[in-house]
């Protein structure tokens, strides 16, 4: 059986391609080497698909996490380019949505600008199954990348090393506050658990957090000032960061974070090291530092949801605008906090609970309404139910056509007054 080729990208050549090719080869490339990506895929994809808030591409077969590098990449992209198409990858000649030969010629000429001559489009797809094949097991790939485990163990097992870790708890990655809380405890100013509270909380990344100064930490304003945004401090986080300010010399160095021995800056890796055993000795041995940061992100867009939803109602639409998610994300995201029995779903509007009647007793109200008034119009029920006249039509509609209530011109009767 003949091998099945791949021409492995050089790491350090891919870094210098990226930082000197612009768009539409920036794009394309990052999107085939950081996420995986096919050349379908990459003309295909538009800007819904992209979650900027869950980190995530949504494909139609799949998900694909991204990187904070990706992410960040397509955030400037998106915010520059947003409103010209609807696709990520655009032709600079026709405004709309690139030809997949095209994608693979400009993605031919950046690479071959690198010096890397051999290396095809393909070949940085390949490239990232097996760094994620380094890391994951076989069934988690299969998902990522959407080729079936046969095919990838038929293709990809040579560059397999080691032995492929265990499927992963269904758990893996869910935060159980209790554990988290009584590890915060445990930890009070320690290196790690200034960083967990900073992650928890504030949601900062790994970089950000082994970065951050005394500087940036402004306790007046109440807020800790990052490149692109300022994050408020709260209660908790203000007050070990103004205890353990208070307990440095004069002559420390300026980095929140430092070691417990040197006391110098705490590098990426040792900061995971460091979360990664609080984590564990807390029993929370399947939970990360960047699993806390989705848990915080998770928290402050279901606030920022029920905060809208108090003002009357929110659609999927404005879930989208106000979170940044694409269609599925959103609707993802309400339909959990509707199971969660935090919002009332009704028609295409979702409400706060004990803000509108709920849709299984809407029947029942509206019935025992009619029979105290004799009849009703549409305006009446609807304020009776606390929604939208559009949405009471559509409830007043299938009670008439179910035989529950009678209709009579624009008026409204228990179904035993109907006039023949």
């Amino acid at each position: 059986m003949r091998e099945y080729v791949v021409n492995r990208p050089d790491a350090g050549a891919m870094r210098t391609l990226l930082e000197r090719e612009s768009d539409p080869e920036g794009v394309i490339v990052r999107l085939a080497w950081l996420a995986g990506l096919s050349r379908d895929e990459i003309a295909a994809l538009c800007w819904e698909q992209v979650s900027f808030m869950d980190e995530r591409l949504e494909l139609p077969d799949r998900t694909i996490p991204m990187t904070e590098q990706l992410r960040g990449y397509l955030w400037r992209l998106y915010q520059n380019r947003k409103s010209e198409s609807p696709y990520v990858v655009v032709s600079e000649r026709y405004g709309d949505r690139m030809q997949p030969e095209s994608i693979s010629r400009l993605a031919r000429q950046a690479l071959d600008r690198s010096g890397q001559k051999d290396v095809r489009l393909m070949d940085l797809r390949h490239d990232w199954i097996i760094h994620q094949l380094e890391t994951e097991d076989w069934p988690t790939v299969a998902r990522l990348s959407g080729v079936e485990v046969p095919a990838l163990q038929a293709r990809f097992s040579r560059f397999v090393t080691r032995e492929k870790p265990q499927s992963k708890p269904a758990d893996e990655g869910r935060v159980d506050e209790f554990k988290l809380w009584k590890v915060l405890q445990a930890e009070k100013r320690s290196p790690a658990g200034l960083a967990l509270w900073l992650a928890w909380q504030m949601g900062l990344q790994a970089r950000e957090i082994a970065a951050l100064t005394w500087e940036q930490v402004d306790f007046e304003a109440g807020v800790i000032r990052l490149e692109q945004r300022e994050e408020p401090l709260t209660n908790a986080v203000r007050r070990l960061l103004w205890e353990e300010r208070d307990s440095r010399p004069p002559q420390a160095d300026p980095h929140v974070l430092l070691t417990e021995q040197s006391h110098k800056p705490l590098d990426l890796p040792r900061l995971s090291r460091l979360t990664r055993a609080a984590l564990i000795r807390g029993g929370l041995e399947h939970v990360h530092l960047m699993d806390l940061r989705r848990d915080e992100r998770r928290q402050s867009g279901d606030t920022a949801l029920l905060e809208r939803a108090a003002h009357g109602a929110v659609s999927r639409g404005e879930a989208m605008e106000l979170l940044g998610l694409s269609r599925t994300a959103a609707y993802a995201r309400l339909r959990r906090l509707t199971e969660e029995h935090r919002l009332i779903r009704i028609g295409g509007k979702y409400y706060l609970p004990g803000t509108v009647v709920p849709p299984e007793e809407q029947p029942t109200a509206v019935q025992n309404y009619l029979e105290q008034a004799g009849f009703a119009y549409r305006q009446e029920i609807a304020r009776l139910l606390h929604v939208q006249p559009k949405q009471c039509t559509l409830i007043l509609k299938r009670m008439v056509t179910s035989g529950q209530i009678a209709k009579q011109g624009q008026k409204y009767l228990p179904q035993e007054q109907k006039v023949e």
